[in-house]
């Protein structure tokens, strides 16, 4: 018989996701690096300032049809296509409101269609845009693209705009049931996996350890 057989030990679990955060002024480097003079760039700051600002999933995001913006009142929503087919209008952020009009106005011929995608591909090497939606690895692609282009290096993805935004939102006051709530987590214990606030204070810590 084995003295330990009746011994249980502690189940591994994790308090913070892998996913690695941005830093706030690599969020707003990466924005304001991007070439606006053309339509691709509007689409793109547009693409990733939707991400930053909405702490959604990137599967919902590249959903998005031109229709899903829209205006009750003075407010401005997005429509979005959540996990297992729930619908959700969530209020815009004023920045992100600026820099989707923005983007509308240089792609006038997206107002023309609300059904198409409010974030197509190009039309081959061009820089025009064409019918149909980017996919997820395309916005991967673009964001690492844009992240090699001003020299951000790291495992970073669309997720990691979640990590960044809820951990934001955190940081300046508001509740974990609220970021449940815009994240759509069903238990709050996952939406805590994105909260990395206990990152920033344990390096300050370490900072501490002088030789």
């Amino acid at each position: 018989m084995n003295p330990a057989g009746e011994v249980k030990t502690p189940k591994f679990s994790r308090t913070e996701g892998k996913t690695p955060a941005f830093a706030p002024e690599q969020v707003r480097t990466l924005l304001k690096s991007i070439d606006t003079s053309h339509p691709i760039g509007h689409r793109d700051k547009a693409l990733l300032a939707t991400l930053a600002y909405t702490c959604s999933r990137i599967s919902a995001v590249v959903k998005l049809r031109v229709g899903d913006y829209f205006q009750n009142g003075t407010q401005s929503f997005l429509r979005l296509q959540t996990k297992g087919g729930k619908e959700k209008e969530m209020p815009v952020h004023h920045k992100l409101e600026e820099i989707l009009q923005a983007y509308l106005s240089a792609a006038k011929q997206l107002r023309a269609n609300p059904s198409g995608p409010l974030f197509p591909t190009t039309v081959g090497r061009s820089r025009e845009l064409g019918t149909r939606p980017m996919t997820r690895i395309d916005a991967a692609n673009l964001l690492k693209r844009r992240l090699k282009n001003i020299g951000i290096a790291g495992q970073y993805s669309p997720h990691s705009f979640r990590a960044t935004g809820i951990t934001r939102f955190l940081e300046e006051g508001g509740t974990l049931e609220a970021a449940q709530h815009m994240a759509d987590h069903a238990d709050s214990r996952t939406t805590k996996l994105y909260d990395r606030r206990g990152q920033k204070v344990l390096r300050e810590d370490v900072e501490r350890i002088r030789y």
